[in-house]
């Protein structure tokens, strides 16, 4: 038997054995009983011969479309860009080029377009702006510009009143299906019994509703008021800009197309741009392609996009497209489109809401139809089905209030209001603890979450590096302290200190620049 397997089996080798010998083996344990189970760590055959097939198929497809891009490559570089038309009120204005010019060009990195405009400089010519001096601060001028290319900010949301509130409380499945029965339950309840007596049950199921959507809503209100004051803390963001020929600080939202922005490391590129000036520029645009790898931004690829942050290195932007016209704006608005998700809570609540008032609505039918039955049954056998008198009117009426009450009983009243109230007392611990809740269904989904990814650098800290501790001449000194950090230069030796100095200016990356003053 081994001179048998030696001779015909020898070519099966652990890895990297033939087709050929691979099926004869496999042909040899067929007799073998249940061989998927005991040879199921082997590998598949046919599955491999798909996977080869699909490979030559992409392949081709590759190398298709690789010869189609070539092609293409080859016509695009072939053809010369048409001769652009200035609209006439940019032309009233002073301009040369308008804001969808500018923001196809910084969109599409089209390096043949901005050629054709005369590159960095052109762009700022036709944006009657310098590279170096920036934007002259004449109010008519600015007034003009922002008229042309628009503002920098986003178009945001109109602030909502505290009946929006009460309306979106109101959308509950479980509310909507005690409000129905609520409506029933007055109306039979006033007919059988009379006011006020036959109102109590649906009085007090409208109580119960109207409890839980104020409670919701004025939670809801108070937060997003909160909220409210805390975007206008957030939008208060400087940044430096080259204006009249001086730097100064502005806020964010005051640039227009042709401002020189000086960017540094960690700072967010706030309107989309071109790079004028600088050294190892490094973008992280993840916020915006989701891709991890910075973007080396220089000459031969000058592109700067609203919303990416500076990663590494230090340059100068000239601003081409603000607000809503650039990368970032357009996202903005895509995200505001899209509607809230149902909590996985409030999933479970609407869905038990239904079956429960299926089932109650079921029962309610039945026992409806069973009392009426009877009812008809009983004429039949009486001979009066064709006479009907008030008395019979009213026994149908109470057999609806019965069918009625089946399906208050059936809902529970409780449910929603236990359940907002539990999230009320969470969201009120939450702000105990500085942390605030712009939804109160919100409360329940933190409460699921199991790992919360954040990023560090200036959202759990204020992106501000602080020295701590020193050891200077093998002197080691606590300098978090202002009054401590004062007496350092004094304890230190002269040359020790100079050297010092000459350290950080060698290492810093300040500018000595000109100011208003001079």
């Amino acid at each position: 038997m081994e001179s048998l397997l030696d001779e015909k089996f020898t070519a099966v080798k652990a890895k990297h054995s033939s087709e050929e010998v691979l099926q004869k083996w496999r042909d040899l344990c067929g007799v073998v009983k249940n061989p998927k189970r005991r040879f199921r760590f082997t590998a598949n055959l046919s599955k491999r011969y798909e996977a080869a097939a699909m490979r030559r198929t992409n392949q081709e497809k590759l190398r298709v479309a690789v010869l189609v891009s070539k092609a293409a490559f080859q016509f695009i570089q072939g053809v010369q860009p048409s001769d652009y038309t200035v609209p006439e009120e940019v032309k009233v204005a002073g301009f040369q080029i308008c804001a969808d010019e500018l923001g196809s060009i910084v969109e599409g990195h089209d390096l043949k377009k901005l050629k054709f405009h005369g590159g960095v400089g052109g762009i700022a010519d036709k944006l009657s702006t310098s590279t170096t001096n920036g934007l002259t601060t004449n109010d008519d001028a600015l007034n003009c510009r922002q008229e042309i290319y628009g503002i920098n900010k986003f178009t945001e949301s109109a602030a909502r009143s505290f009946w929006v509130f009460v309306w979106e409380a109101l959308q509950d499945m479980t509310l909507m299906i005690l409000g129905v029965c609520a409506f029933f339950s007055l109306v039979v309840g006033i007919i059988m019994e009379g006011w006020p007596k036959g109102a109590h049950d649906g009085l007090g199921i409208v109580a119960s509703i109207l409890l839980v959507v104020f409670v919701t809503a004025t939670s809801d209100y108070r937060q997003s008021l909160q909220f409210k004051d805390l975007d206008k803390e957030k939008k208060k963001i400087s940044i430096q800009v080259s204006r009249n020929g001086y730097r100064q600080k502005m806020s964010i939202y005051d640039l227009l197309p042709g401002d020189v922005v000086h960017l540094g490391i960690g700072d967010q590129v706030p309107a989309d741009g071109l790079f004028v000036s600088g050294f190892s520029v490094l973008i992280d645009e993840s916020s915006l392609t989701g891709e991890s790898e910075p973007v080396m931004v220089n000459s031969e690829n000058p592109f700067l996009l609203s919303g990416t942050k500076v990663q590494d290195g230090s340059c100068k932007m000239m601003v081409t497209t603000v607000g809503m016209r650039t990368q970032w704006g357009k996202l903005m608005a895509t995200l505001s489109e899209g509607g809230d998700d149902e909590t996985p809570l409030q999933v479970k609540l609407n869905g038990v809401a239904t079956i429960i008032g299926k089932i109650g609505l079921f029962f309610a039918i039945v026992t409806f139809a069973v009392l009426v039955q009877k009812m008809l049954g009983r004429k039949l056998q009486e001979g009066t089905h064709w006479s009907w008198s008030g008395d019979d009117a009213l026994e149908m009426l109470e057999y609806f209030a019965i069918a009625v009450t089946i399906v208050v009983v059936a809902v529970p009243e409780g449910l929603p209001l236990a359940v907002t109230l539990s999230l009320a007392f969470a969201m009120k611990k939450m702000m105990n603890d500085k942390a605030l809740v712009r939804h109160l269904a919100a409360c329940e989904t933190m409460g699921s979450a199991t790992s919360i990814c954040s990023d560090k650098t200036g959202t759990l800290t204020t992106n501000h590096m602080t020295v701590v501790k020193s050891c200077i001449c093998m002197n080691v000194k606590e300098v978090s302290k202002a009054d401590k950090a004062s007496t350092l230069c004094s304890e230190i030796p002269d040359s020790t200190a100079k050297l010092l100095l000459q350290s950080i200016f060698n290492n810093t990356g300040g500018e000595v620049v000109v100011n208003k003053e001079g």
